[in-house]
């Protein structure tokens, strides 16, 4: 599909889509190998061998920085001098202990119990004795129960208080990835 970069409505009047004076512009010139300094003058200046003139807004690099021509001198807007390892890097990892203490707040712990009785002796069942045409029942003995028990059926706790953290501020030191 092809790029439309103006349009004209249906009153005439056309639109640019696109700032076909702004793409049109060069504004990276390339590396030149032509001295600048911040402030310099100097223009033209050689890139790939060849000399170019610089106008308002061209880019170039030289050495370790980067300028802007404003039409009258070069400012320099970039330096990768100062640059430290890390600006080569996707990703770096660090530690970091916080120095401190988190405080132990009390916890109110409220237990649910039941009581159960246990059978201490299970008794006897009564006899059945037939002699001639009739049937004796002799009684049995019924169960004792034993001393009653309290048992835990759950609990529920609180926080009296939320913990809190005192300290100072630590420092996190990061550095690049180590390559294998």
């Amino acid at each position: 599909m092809p790029d439309i970069s103006q349009i004209t409505l249906p009153s005439g009047t056309t639109y640019d889509i696109k700032d076909a004076q702004a793409r049109s512009a060069k504004s990276w010139l390339g590396v030149t190998t032509t001295e600048i300094t911040d402030g310099s003058a100097t223009n033209p200046i050689t890139i790939d061998g060849e000399q170019v003139t610089a106008v308002n807004g061209n880019i170039t690099a030289y050495g370790n920085s980067e300028f802007i021509f404003n039409g009258t001198v070069w400012q320099e807007f970039g330096n990768l001098e100062d640059l430290g390892t890390l600006a080569y890097e996707d990703s770096a990892v660090g530690t970091f202990t916080p120095q401190g203490n988190v405080s132990k707040p009390s916890v109110s712990v409220t237990p649910a119990t039941d009581t159960i009785q246990p059978v201490s002796d299970v008794g006897s069942m009564p006899t059945y004795t037939v002699t001639g045409e009739t049937l004796v029942i002799g009684a049995g003995a019924v169960p004792s129960l034993g001393t009653a028990k309290e048992f835990m059926t759950g609990a529920t706790a609180a926080l009296d208080s939320n913990p809190t953290f005192t300290g100072t501020a630590g420092t996190v030191t990061v550095a690049p990835p180590t390559t294998p």
